[in-house]
């Protein structure tokens, strides 16, 4: 048709011209490296599973006991959340100079003393208390280790060290007062030598005692916990 710019096949015409297409092929993953991928992820699972399925029984004794508890009933110390593990790093020393792991308290639930070497009138009786509670708990008391961690470096006085040794004596230990602090806390407006402190077997600082602690409380909070963990924490380390 006259003035169209039409042409016809084939003409030489630029425009008819069709460009192959063209493809960029990239690299796909190798079978070996979806393999390793496979295997990593799934050990990361399980390694997470076996993890909750070892702490499900303590954060259940917890919840149960004091969380989730019948109406009336209400714990008498504070119980800390979340919980802070015991530092791997913590410097620990026996009375001979010898160091000692922090992981080597694990396995025992732990009722602590943080006191100086001098002992005054308060450590003294926290020190008198932890004995007489553990005295009470009948045969449950071989599941509650005494530990006295002395954050000084002033040496105990020999009647002191007798009276916390004798028997089934607490564990002594000198540590570094200003570690001690990044792992145990006093409540406001309370110096950390106030306070009993209860660790569970895992080695957590899981509940703090008021200052100037009432017994009778504190040994229903303590058998309450005792209670709960029988099913998962047996005596001894």
């Amino acid at each position: 048709m006259s003035g169209s710019n039409s042409s016809a096949p084939g003409s030489g015409n630029p425009a008819d011209t069709v460009s192959p297409l063209s493809f960029t092929v990239h690299s796909m993953p190798s079978p070996e490296f979806d393999a390793v991928a496979r295997r990593t992820a799934s050990g990361r699972l399980k390694m997470l599973l076996v993890l909750l399925v070892c702490a499900a029984p303590v954060v259940a004794s917890y919840l149960t006991y004091f969380v989730i508890r019948p109406q009336g009933r209400s714990n008498y110390s504070e119980l800390i959340q979340p919980l802070r593990p015991i530092p791997a790093a913590l410097p620990l020393a026996d009375l001979q100079g010898r160091g000692v792991e922090a992981r080597s308290l694990r396995g025992q639930w732990l009722l602590v003393v943080v006191a100086g070497g001098a002992c005054d009138a308060t450590c003294e009786r926290l020190l008198w208390l932890q004995r007489q509670l553990r005295e009470t708990l009948g045969r449950d008391r071989d599941r509650l280790d005494k530990v006295w961690f002395v954050n000084d470096a002033q040496a105990l006085r020999p009647q002191t060290l007798q009276a916390v040794t004798a028997g089934v004596g607490a564990t002594v230990l000198r540590s570094d007062p200003a570690a001690l602090s990044e792992w145990l806390e006093p409540a406001s407006g309370h110096a950390l030598e106030q306070h009993l402190y209860l660790v569970d077997p895992m080695g957590n600082w899981m509940m703090r005692v008021p200052a100037d602690p009432q017994p009778n409380k504190l040994k229903r909070d303590v058998e309450r916990l005792l209670h709960a963990s029988a099913g998962w924490d047996t005596p001894g380390r």
